[in-house]
């Protein structure tokens, strides 16, 4: 893998609506624990990624995808001392239940399988999204993207399990995530919240656990950051964003949202905001958490040269 600089552009196309787009090149980052919105389908071009998810390490390499379901937590980390290279998409759920519901026979919310799927042809059609969105290619852009959930749903796709709580904890801390939610940016205490809720601290800390997979202090600073996002893609400051979802300042915000996102919020919002929405770059945003680049994540085999022919899934 080239040089060791850490890149990350993290963009919208506006002919993707419901889609994220993520060009990385990462050596030293380590994602904590999170969970996304939408569907995570990177596709790892150089070194390799482990993730942790499903209560083990998950290893990624060249040709490999890491796919991720709504909603679960999951980590990130290079696996190897040169780090690790990928683009993604992360379409959201409606957008992968209309390729689902047009293309499969999954019945029920579709979702993917397994973590890790070694599919070189799919993880190059990933690539080639990207590539044709760094081209202005609308039409190929949605082409290649609904090619590609095809074939990923076909070959690792089912019906995503009800996410119903059955433990006797479960009201309990639905009832937590509730309040957490609605006083984010002023929580209660651990002792608290449980106290209001009729329940212990530990109890509470166990059932939340069981629950969404994370403690009610991880779950909280993932919930900020979403809600983060959310405020800087309406225009709202950083700083104005960090302190609307409880963050003490802009570098407490910084610091959990390049943790979680892989690029800090000014960059971020520029990209998403900025017009940029073409394909273009547009130089570094500095240090650890990265630096818009033109990593394009298979040249060669998939570049602007190379690509192969798409065929149906």
């Amino acid at each position: 893998m080239a040089g060791s600089v850490e890149r990350a552009r993290h963009w919208r196309y506006t002919e993707l609506p419901g889609v994220d787009l993520l060009r990385a090149s990462y050596v030293e980052k380590r994602f904590v624990r999170h969970t996304h919105e939408n569907f995570v389908i990177a596709a790892i071009a150089d070194g390799v990624e482990v993730f942790h998810h499903g209560g083990a390490d998950q290893y990624a390499g060249p040709g490999a995808l890491a796919l991720v379901n709504p909603d679960t937590p999951h980590t990130g980390r290079a696996g190897v001392p040169e780090g690790w290279r990928y683009g993604a998409v992360y379409p959201s759920p409606d957008v992968v239940a209309g390729i689902a519901a047009e293309t499969t026979t999954i019945r029920g919310t579709p979702g993917f399988v397994t973590p890790v799927l070694e599919d070189p042809y799919a993880a190059g059609l990933v690539h080639q999204v990207l590539r044709a969105v760094d081209e202005g290619n609308a039409l190929a852009a949605d082409t290649l993207l609904r090619v590609a959930v095809t074939r990923l749903l076909r070959l690792n796709g089912g019906p995503l399990p009800q996410r119903a709580v059955r433990t006797a904890g479960g009201p309990v801390a639905a009832r937590a995530r509730a309040v957490l939610d609605e006083r984010m940016a002023d929580p209660p205490t651990l002792e608290r919240l449980a106290a209001d809720l009729g329940t212990s601290p530990f109890a509470l800390l166990r059932a939340f656990r069981t629950a969404y997979g994370m403690p009610p202090h991880t779950w909280l600073t993932d919930a900020r950051v979403r809600r983060a996002r959310s405020l800087l893609d309406a225009g709202t400051a950083p700083a104005a964003a960090a302190v609307a979802v409880g963050f003490t300042d802009q570098p407490h915000l910084n610091r959990h949202f390049s943790r979680i996102v892989g690029v800090p919020p000014g960059a971020y919002q520029r990209e998403r905001l900025g017009g940029l929405g073409d394909g273009r770059e547009d130089g570094a945003v500095g240090g650890q958490d990265g630096a818009r680049g033109g990593e394009d994540g298979a040249r060669g085999r998939f570049g602007r040269r190379g690509r192969k022919n798409v065929q149906d899934p």
